[in-house]
């Protein structure tokens, strides 16, 4: 178990330090320092797996510290201490550091650098994970592959099927928490009267 907390401890400081998007990038660089953001340990069961931090979150280092954490929290039933218990939350962003916005002011997409440098190496080392949150489309592309639906609302209607799955981990896919899916929010009401309760009895199990 220590040789592998060390072989995991190596990779999330090579993570931490990657400069990729800005030294060789695919496409245009990152536009500012970059600032990989994530959460992991040997222990945690649970996996909240996100799209990319927000401009927030830059400035912190920490992980949902806005708004949009407020709200998934208030999903999963968990206070901001269980949430950032390291040792039994990991949380892994698609995009470890903040792409940067469009010209209208939104979150540019999680850039493609790290999903293909890191995530494969980083999953094999967390073999303990039990249920991972598939948080928004990004993240339900990579975790769900062809399982995946055509777009979130399909990938959504079957979360039944996705949190059944016999192969480990689990996926239960959400929307991103963002203000910005407040319409679909109200347009599915089914997500907080059949979804949530389901969502918070998984994460007390494995809290």
């Amino acid at each position: 178990m220590r040789a592998e907390a060390s072989e995991l401890d190596r990779l999330v400081a090579s993570i931490r330090g990657c400069r990729n998007c800005v030294e060789t990038p695919s496409g245009k660089p990152l536009p500012h320092e970059p600032r990989p953001v994530l959460r992991v340990s040997e222990t945690a069961r649970l996996a909240v797996c996100s799209q990319a931090p927000g401009t927030r979150v830059h400035a912190s280092g920490i992980s949902f510290t806005d708004a949009s954490g407020d709200r998934l929290r208030d999903w999963m039933g968990v206070s901001p201490q269980e949430f950032y218990d390291e040792a039994r939350v990991a949380i892994i962003p698609m995009g470890f550091c903040f792409p940067g916005q469009d010209e209208n002011g939104g979150d540019l997409p999680p850039r493609a650098e790290c999903s293909k440098l890191w995530h494969r190496s980083l999953f094999d080392r967390l073999p303990q994970l039990e249920l991972v949150l598939a948080v928004g489309s990004y993240s339900q592309a990579w975790h769900l592959g062809s399982e995946g639906g055509t777009s979130l609302q399909a990938t959504m209607l079957d979360w039944r099927r996705h949190l059944r799955r016999r192969r480990q981990p689990r996926v239960l896919p959400l929307p991103h928490p963002s203000w910005r899916n407040n319409a679909w929010l109200k347009r599915n009401p089914w997500f907080e009267e059949e979804l949530l309760p389901v969502l918070r009895r998984e994460v007390r199990k494995l809290l």
